[in-house]
């Protein structure tokens, strides 16, 4: 009878990720606290469009993976941060809104409070 074959484990090797190249821009570091104590303090005065770029600049550098683990974490609680931010905005503009009705006949016979849920 003939041995058995060995079968030895496979050796894995890590995969060698390449950051792509022309893909969003690098965002600036994570911003020291603010005097308040609190980090991403300054997140609650940002406009709504600037919010969201930074919030999709963060989430592009997630995704490709080549942030350091520490500043990985504290651009993930920022965007956290501007996240809320932009569904406050959102919910403000929505209470804002008018719901235009009309008659019957299809014209416009004015105006309600939009119903936001």
């Amino acid at each position: 009878m003939t041995e058995p074959a060995k079968i030895e484990p496979a050796k894995i090797e890590p995969a060698k990720v390449e950051p792509s190249k022309g893909a969003l821009p690098k965002a600036a570091p994570a911003k020291p606290a603010q005097a308040e104590g609190t980090p991403n303090s300054d997140v609650d005065a940002l406009p709504f469009e600037k919010a969201l770029a930074e919030l999709e600049t963060i989430v592009g550098r997630l995704e490709r993976g080549d942030v350091p683990l520490e500043e990985s974490i504290a651009i993930y609680e920022r965007g956290e941060a501007l996240k809320r931010r932009c569904e406050e905005l959102l919910r403000q503009a929505e209470a804002r809104v008018d719901k235009i009705t009309t008659g019957a006949n299809g014209e416009v016979t004015g105006t309600e409070p939009l119903d936001v849920q």
